[in-house]
């Protein structure tokens, strides 16, 4: 049995992804990985060489912090031990290269793996909002969009989204009443979109011609559209507590940081 230490100022699945990428370049070998993780001073270290005395074997690796990561070199050098640095080395050549001094703090990256996670949840749960669906988890939402079809809903949701929020959106249809559970959401946190008529037709037109159906019908017509903006503007007004944004000619990042800006103070995460 040949065994091999993993020491980490984190987690350890760094040092234990490396290692095990390297191990795969050897068949039929007989391998226990021993991963320790929040190696944090020189106590842990001391009790992680005394196991590697116990069972000798091979050590990897990664401790940011410089003083710690010589503490390890000078005592495994004293034990006569075996030990492979992962990551002095490439953090010394980036500061070279970037002329820049590293932060050495440990676990760095599973606060942006943390990040990333909490993005990917917003997005998945932006998906499955989308257009008016599941309204019984309006509430959960971190911002409300409403406006008509076309209107930038579910652009809009998908950019910020990918920016950690959770967002719903609930289309505006003449004739159908929106889901009752709009109106125990938090107001301060739906907004309303708008947008010039005009606009309007020729983004709902562009889009049947896409489809290959014709822009004749009511969908793309002036005057139905006009219907359904005075409609969803007299909606706003019954709704004085929401934001009204007017999206006409902007870009999705244009609409997606005035949103942002004026929201300020009244979106939160879980």
């Amino acid at each position: 049995m040949n065994h091999v230490y993993l020491l980490s100022d984190a987690t350890g699945e760094t040092v234990e992804r490396v290692a095990r990428a390297a191990l795969t370049q050897f068949k039929d070998v007989d391998v226990r990985l021993h991963r320790m993780g929040q190696i944090r001073n020189r106590e842990d270290i001391i009790r992680a060489l005394d196991e590697v005395t116990r069972e000798p074997g091979i050590i990897f690796y990664t401790l940011v912090n410089t003083e710690l990561a010589q503490f390890v070199r000078s005592e495994v050098e004293a034990r006569q031990q075996e030990a492979v640095d992962l990551i002095t080395p490439l953090l010394y050549k980036l500061a070279e290269f970037l002329e820049m001094r590293p932060q050495k703090l440990p676990g760095l990256q599973y606060e942006m793996n943390s990040e990333y996670y909490r993005r990917m949840e917003a997005v998945d749960f932006t998906v499955k909002q989308d257009d008016g669906q599941e309204p019984r988890n309006l509430h959960k939402a971190d911002i409300v969009l409403v406006g008509v079809s076309r209107s930038s809903k579910t652009p809009l949701s998908m950019y910020l989204a990918h920016k950690g929020y959770k967002v719903a959106n609930v289309p505006l249809i003449q004739g159908i009443d929106p889901p009752v559970e709009l109106e125990n959401v938090e107001q301060a946190r739906v907004v309303g979109l708008i947008i010039d008529t005009q606009r309007l037709v020729d983004i709902r037109s562009a889009r049947l011609r896409n489809l290959r159906q014709s822009p004749r019908g009511s969908y793309a017509d002036y005057r139905q559209v006009e219907e359904e903006l005075a409609l969803c503007r007299r909606f706003y007004r019954e709704h004085p507590a929401w934001l009204v944004i007017d999206v006409t000619n902007k870009s999705v990042e244009e609409s997606a940081a005035e949103i942002l800006s004026r929201l300020h103070g009244e979106i939160r995460h879980d």
